[in-house]
């Protein structure tokens, strides 16, 4: 399994992601994140496709409102990629399009079988774990896009056996509401770990290390 997971942006050092990936250098970008917000959504994809074309890769969007409720259809889509970066946003939203979409499943399949790396930042790395519970103040879960379930999906992906915890004494807006939710990990016992905004969590097979 190979995942880049940064607290924002591309962190600081970005050349990591292209060395993880390598092969054909084709990038998905996924901006559901921020399906509430038009506006935001356009200058965040323009803004990440020019960063990751800086670095070699070619770039589509894949938007997964276009694949809800077309599991196999996905996975096709996706097999086409070498690597899905996921930009921030609303991670309640982010993690309904994953369901809806049936993303969730089919990158589990791909990332065990080693064919695609799993990247991306804020919104994207906190999913990565077992819950949602602790994102409540971060992430408004009753923010609902058109064409999205009311429900809230509460579990990650569980790609990570820990919780991380970004934008960490960063300066950065929801950097004070962080204590929030290192509080609920502390009080339920849950592993976690922190990531200011130049850092990322990277994992390469059985190596995992945050880089600076």
């Amino acid at each position: 399994m190979r995942l880049y997971l940064s607290s924002f942006d591309l962190g600081a050092r970005p050349e990591v992601i292209a060395r993880l990936v390598g092969g054909k250098m084709r990038a998905a970008i996924t901006v559901n994140a921020l399906d509430h917000r038009e506006e935001a959504r356009a200058q965040w994809f323009d803004s990440q496709s020019r960063k990751l074309q800086a670095l070699g890769f070619t770039v589509e969007e894949l938007d997964l409102r276009q694949f809800f409720h077309s599991r196999e259809r996905l996975g096709d889509r996706l097999r086409e990629f070498d690597v899905i970066w996921v930009n921030g946003g609303n991670a309640f939203i982010l993690r309904r399009a994953m369901r809806q979409s049936g993303f969730d499943s089919v990158i589990a399949d791909l990332l065990e079988q080693d064919r695609i790396v799993y990247a991306g930042f804020s919104a994207a790395a906190v999913i990565a774990s077992s819950t949602l519970r602790a994102l409540e103040r971060v992430s408004d879960p009753t923010e609902v896009p058109p064409g999205y379930d009311l429900a809230v999906v509460w579990d990650g992906l569980q790609l990570l056996p820990f919780s991380l915890v970004v934008h960490f004494e960063s300066d950065h807006p929801a950097s004070a509401l962080v204590g929030d939710e290192i509080d609920f990990y502390k009080r339920h016992q849950m592993p976690y770990q922190t990531l200011r905004d130049s850092e990322a969590y990277v994992v390469d097979g059985a190596r995992s290390e945050v880089i600076r």
